[in-house]
Order: C-alpha cells, then sequence, then structure tokens
C-alpha cells in the first residue's frame, strides 16, 4: 500500500472515530485498515493514535499529521484526475443523508434517470431527520430544510419549500376552522420537537410584513415528519408542513388546507457538505444533479401555488 492510501486511511479513521467505522465507510476490511495505521506509523517514526476499546483518539503527533493530510490527500486525488477526460464513466461510491420525506417524494422518484446516465455510481442514501456530523459519520453531502445554524460545512442554497397550514375534516367537525392568528388560542396543533434540540417548533405566520410565533397548546408532540403527518391524519392537532409533504391527502381530502392568508415564511432548503479545498468528480456531478432536482421541484411548487 502506498503512502497515499495509508494517509487516506489515516485521515477516515480520524475522522470516524475508531477503526469499524473507517473500514465500513471505505469498503475494507478492518485488518486492512489496522495494518496501513501501522505501517503509517512505522513510517512516521511516531505513534498517531491512542487505541481504547470504543474509540481511537489522535496523539499530539496524529494531530500535526491529520492537519497536513487532509490537504495532501486532496491534492492528491487531484492530480489523478488531472488529465483524465471529463467524459470518463464515473465510478465510486458516494454516501448522502436525506430528510425522509425528501429521499421518498422528490429525489428516489428521479434517481433512476440519474443512475441510467451514470452505471458505475453506486449511492448510499441515508433517510433521516436527525442532524448527523458528517465527518465522524463519513458522510459527503447531506440535504437539509430550515435555517442552518453558523458551522465549518460548506453550504449550497437551493431555495425554499412553500409552507402551508393543515387540518383534518375530523378535527375542523369537532373544533372549527381558524380564520386567522387570533382564533387559534382555541386550538390544538401537532408539536415537532426537532430531534436535534428536543424543542417544539412555534406555530408562525406574516403579519404586516413581519414575522409571528406563537406556542400553541398541544395534545401530542412528535419528532419525525411521517409521525407528524400520521397525528394531523387522525384529528390531533392542526400542523404546518411543505406543501409537497401532503399534496396526495390535500387532493383526495384526508387534510384541509385552512388560513391560507396566513401561512408560515417558506422553509429554506440547502445542501451541505464538509469544508474541503478539492470537491470530487463524483460529487460535483452529484450535487449538480441535486441542485437541478430540488431546484426545479422548488419552482414547480411556486408555480402551482400561484395558479
Amino acid at each position: 500500500m502506498d503512502f497515499l492510501d495509508q494517509l487516506r486511511i489515516f485521515v477516515r479513521v480520524a475522522n470516524s472515530g475508531g477503526f469499524t467505522n473507517a473500514a465500513d465507510q471505505m469498503n475494507l476490511p478492518r485488518p486492512t485498515v489496522s495494518l496501513a495505521i501501522q505501517q503509517l506509523e512505522a513510517r512516521m517514526g511516531a505513534r498517531l493514535l491512542n487505541r481504547t476499546t470504543r474509540r481511537v483518539s489522535l496523539t499530539q503527533d496524529g494531530e500535526a499529521l491529520l492537519e497536513r493530510a487532509e490537504s495532501l490527500v486532496a491534492e492528491g486525488e487531484e492530480l489523478e484526475k488531472l488529465f483524465l477526460p471529463t467524459t470518463r464513466a464515473l465510478q465510486g461510491r458516494l454516501r448522502v443523508d436525506l430528510p425522509s420525506r425528501i429521499a421518498r417524494c422528490i429525489v428516489a422518484p428521479a434517481l433512476p434517470a440519474f443512475l441510467d446516465r451514470h452505471p458505475g455510481f453506486e449511492l448510499e442514501l441515508g433517510s433521516s431527520d436527525r442532524a448527523i456530523d458528517l465527518v465522524h459519520e463519513g458522510v459527503d453531502c447531506a440535504l437539509r430544510i430550515g435555517e442552518m445554524k453558523s458551522s465549518s460545512l460548506v453550504t449550497r442554497k437551493l431555495g425554499a419549500f412553500t409552507l402551508i397550514n393543515c387540518a383534518s375534516p375530523s378535527y375542523l367537525a369537532h373544533y372549527g376552522t381558524p380564520q386567522q392568528p387570533s382564533d387559534l388560542s382555541s386550538h390544538f396543533a401537532v408539536n415537532y420537537a426537532s430531534p436535534t434540540d428536543a424543542r417544539p417548533a412555534p406555530w408562525e405566520w406574516i403579519e404586516k410584513g413581519e414575522r409571528q410565533k406563537l406556542f400553541m397548546s398541544a395534545k401530542v408532540s412528535v419528532n419525525n415528519a411521517e409521525t407528524y403527518i400520521a397525528c394531523c391524519l387522525a384529528g390531533m392537532g392542526l400542523i404546518q408542513i411543505p406543501e409537497f409533504d401532503v399534496r396526495e391527502y390535500l387532493q383526495n381530502g384526508s387534510l384541509v388546507e385552512v388560513m391560507l392568508d396566513w401561512r408560515a415564511p417558506p422553509i429554506p432548503v440547502q445542501l451541505i457538505y464538509p469544508h474541503r479545498r478539492y470537491i470530487s468528480r463524483r460529487m460535483k456531478v452529484f450535487s449538480d444533479w441535486m441542485v437541478e432536482t430540488i431546484v426545479h421541484f422548488v419552482d414547480s411548487d411556486l408555480r402551482r401555488n400561484k395558479s
């Protein structure tokens, strides 16, 4: 195994926190990963990692090497593809994380055409509503909706989803139909608590150009989009949700949009990935396709709501 491969494995072990994680992410046998680190330590003449039964951590020498190794690996990969034709077929695996509803409703239906164009491309698709550590879990990029807190991640803005207010016919028959924000005091919401901080999100609307917020009464709180919709369908309360998430239920009458003039601000959607000087060609091709797919969907969503 050459020096660059050893550095590549070292970087992955350091960022993922363990030999097993690195082996899984790189699709390598664990003994191969362990041997690469042993050979690298012998080559450098220094111990780079502290091993425990659960996790590895960097030594002082390891920290010094990691800072340089990440740049060397990125530059080495860039040099390897410098003279390759841009028409060369994409090869390799990419790990992507998406919110479950976006994965099911938007990305999965569009994937067959993308994979037909790139048959050598292998996609590992994770679907969750929780925030993940991209570097630690070895994820190449993720799609996220909502306001992003400042971080070291690179953010590529794609647009915004229209948010609507809705409820089930059974809920409206029991509690009445709210017409304006002042009516909400006599209603219940299904609270959505972020898997990251577990705090329920407030009900929002725009009034005189300003964002307004209200923490509503609720009989149930959830931390998953599928459960959020299911509770609304069951008559447990009002929800605010991207229109595409419940389009089929609005069309068949299982849900009804309410307070059309008191919608929340559109919710931003963005692609995020770890900060790197160089981005692999397969990452760039996939991220460009994601931009095209989401932007097309957002534009269609806007046209549908204006008509």
